[in-house]
């Protein structure tokens, strides 16, 4: 299944934005194996390894990377591999003995993923760092908030998965697809500061521009228009409105019972803020489920703000089948949606090395060299 399908990937065990992006290529058939630590790793937070729902779909396998012998096994699975991520602190690859000269060594056509947050060199490359300090020095952060607020922390979904995992997996689709053309392969540098700041690529236009002002709720899709907002109902619930093109702001007041004809012309700025406070009175009239037939029958740009037990029954979703449950915790569907070689979710998570014999067997190792490295420590 997937467009991937045949695509062999080997994923040294991290965690964050690598570990999305390989669940990524997973959804997508490729075959990936994934090498964990024969001791603890992580972030030190026990859960059961149903509920890592980002290792999904990959076999894992535990290797004593301090030993030649488990070394010697990563180099059989690298040099018969399309692929390999990575997530670690620049340069603690190298010094493991499988940085990108050693693989591309063992295997010229090797397609290298590396994942970091500031890149493989600069003045900031061996400094620590997480989601929220890499939107701080892109200028992503500061364009996010509430007047008389600090900026707001959008989850990591800015910065780890959108600024990372995509671009890492992006580049790794594209460097595969060159390499089948021309039989090498490449090193995919994958910093989280570049994909931030690839995503603001027209926010640096408008600001270069003189159409983006830098005080927080002061543009049209910030929360400084009255038609691109979040507003409470009655009920303590939310909804949200993002009525730009003046077809849909027609709609947005009509369906809210007001004239167009008796408000300010929809663009004129200086009148936002009142007519934001009139907004909200009004939405502050009826519960959230109330504005939703309210709302029936016009293109107003209108949707509730639902909690996630609430996404998971909504009609789009439950008609896309867009989530899968799997050992009783559910998953979002691979996305995005193929039409002739979907992708689809290959399996569970699994827990570290919980399938060392059976994904070693199935990469071509056999029952007495399996045995030989459990009985040296190698794998376990």
């Amino acid at each position: 299944m997937g467009p991937l399908k045949g695509v062999k990937i080997v994923e040294f065990g991290a965690i964050g934005p690598a570990t999305f992006a390989t669940m990524l290529l997973s959804d997508m058939g490729a075959d990936v194996i994934r090498v964990d630590r024969t001791s603890p790793s992580g972030l030190g937070i026990k859960k059961e390894p149903r509920h890592d729902t980002m290792r999904r779909g990959r076999p894992s396998i535990a290797v004593n990377l301090k030993s030649e012998e488990g070394c010697e096994v990563v180099r059989k699975l690298v040099a018969q591999a399309d692929g390999l991520t990575e997530g670690f602190r620049p340069g603690v690859m190298e010094r493991l003995g499988f940085g990108p000269d050693a693989c591309l060594a063992l295997n010229e056509r090797l397609v290298y993923g590396r994942m970091t947050g500031w890149g493989q060199d600069g003045p900031l490359a061996q400094h620590v760092g997480h989601d929220v300090n890499y939107l701080a020095i892109t200028g992503a952060l500061s364009m996010i908030g509430r007047k008389g607020t600090p900026p707001a922390i959008p989850l990591n979904l800015v910065a780890d998965l959108g600024g990372g995992a995509l671009y890492l997996a992006f580049g790794m689709a594209c460097a595969l697809f060159e390499a089948q053309r021309s039989g090498k392969g490449q090193v995919v540098d994958a910093a989280i500061i570049d994909g931030i700041a690839s995503m603001m690529t027209g926010f640096f236009a408008y600001r270069d521009a003189g159409r983006w002002n830098m005080e927080f709720e002061s543009n049209f899709i910030d929360g400084g228009a009255p038609f691109y907002d979040v507003y409470e109902t009655k009920d303590g619930k939310f909804i949200t409105v993002g009525a730009i093109e003046a077809k849909f702001y027609a709609d947005l007041v009509k369906a809210m019972g007001l004239d167009i004809a008796q408000l300010p012309p929809q663009m004129d700025q200086s009148s936002w803020p009142a007519l934001k406070v009139r907004f909200a009175e009004i939405f502050k009239t009826k519960t959230r489920e109330e504005w939703g037939k309210a709302m029936e029958g016009y293109e107003a740009c209108f949707a509730p703000v639902l909690d996630m037990d609430e996404a998971l029954k909504h009609p789009q979703y439950v008609e896309r089948k867009g989530f899968e449950t799997w050992e009783g915790v559910p998953h979002p569907a691979a996305a995005p949606r193929l039409s002739r070689t979907p992708g689809k979710i290959q399996g569970a998570p699994r827990a570290d090395g919980q399938d060392t014999d059976t994904a070693l067997t199935a990469w071509g190792f056999g029952k007495d060299e399996l045995a030989e490295l459990h009985k040296s420590g190698a794998i376990a």
